[in-house]
């Protein structure tokens, strides 16, 4: 019997150190671009089939809403597939530790003419509706927010809204999560002070601020161009916005994020919908998917395969 050894892409300790005091590591490749290209084809198309879909289509998109976007990896089976890919695992594991769950997903779509996407950071989620979607243990109180791997499923470049970071902002909280932001989809959003056109999906993020009068330090902003098929992995505490889309002839960018935590941290905990961008969707047919480890708690609702009984393939 031939045995199979799993090839690693476990990042060497220099980058994780990079990690830690950059608070992003990559791009990194997880698919070749035209394999990228020719799976999108493909999955574009099979996505428009909402049948095995966790969540009410009617619900999600009321008010035009984002949480359209969310879990699909809980019925596709390309996206049960890439969350688990050794080639993003073990790079969060590396950070995370063995034991790490995917506890969201979504799609980030931006069009020609969209602006581009506000500076923020996230750590318990709760900016929309003012629940903690996610909370650390108090022994490990020091930490916050989640890893996100974002894949470029399309090209992302400085004129098709790619993402931009500001490195080292991850250790200090800048926002206010407690603090109420008003959803206001129709909002014309100011220009930043380098003249670019930025919102956050119908919330104003500036409202979170603790200090009003503070602006973050967009002269440190790094972009992230990815080809098709390139991921990158941040901390969502990190300070992250993305460009506005100006290029017409490239068509739609659209980047997937894969959202993942140790076993842990507590997922919606107390609550049983997800209530934001304008829209609510009930968690009843919500799951964590463990991606890697064992998890020994018992906080958190998890599944095993996808609505259409594809088993994910755990690390």
């Amino acid at each position: 019997m031939t045995n199979t050894i799993q090839q690693s892409f476990t990042p060497s300790p220099e980058e994780v150190a990079q990690f830690h005091e950059r608070g992003y590591l990559g791009p990194f490749k997880v698919y070749e671009e035209e394999e990228m290209k020719r799976l999108w084809r493909r999955e574009r198309l099979r996505l428009m089939d909402r049948t095995g879909a966790v969540y009410d289509e009617g619900d999600a998109q009321a008010g035009n809403t984002n949480i359209a976007n969310y879990d699909r990896h809980l019925d596709s089976t390309f996206l049960a597939d890439h969350i688990c890919k050794p080639e993003i695992v073990d790079r969060v594991t590396a950070v995370l530790g063995p034991n790490v769950l995917c506890w969201r997903s979504e799609f980030f779509p931006k069009y020609p003419g969209d602006e581009g996407t506000d500076w923020h950071q996230a750590d318990t989620f709760a900016f929309a509706s003012g629940k903690p979607q996610i909370l650390w243990p108090e022994s490990e109180k020091e930490f916050g927010g989640t890893i996100t791997v974002w894949t470029a499923f399309t090209e992302a470049s400085e004129d098709t809204a790619c993402l931009q970071f500001i490195p080292g902002t991850h250790r200090t909280m800048f926002y206010d999560e407690t603090k109420n932001m008003h959803y206001q989809p129709d909002k014309i959003n100011a220009q930043d002070k380098d003249g670019v056109n930025r919102g956050f999906y119908g919330y104003d993020y500036r409202q979170l601020q603790k200090d009003p009068n503070w602006r973050p330090p967009e002269e440190r902003a790094v972009s992230m161009i990815m080809r098709p098929g390139e991921a990158i992995l941040f901390w969502s505490t990190m300070m992250h916005a993305s460009k506005p889309h100006t290029s017409p002839e490239k068509g739609m960018r659209l980047g997937f994020a894969g959202r993942y935590v140790p076993t842990s941290v507590a997922i919606y905990p107390d609550t049983d919908d997800v209530d934001e961008y304008g829209g609510k969707v009930s968690l009843k047919d919500y799951g964590a998917v463990l991606v890697s480890g064992v998890d020994t708690y018992t906080h958190n609702r998890k599944v095993t395969a996808t609505t259409r009984g594809h088993v994910f393939p755990v690390r």
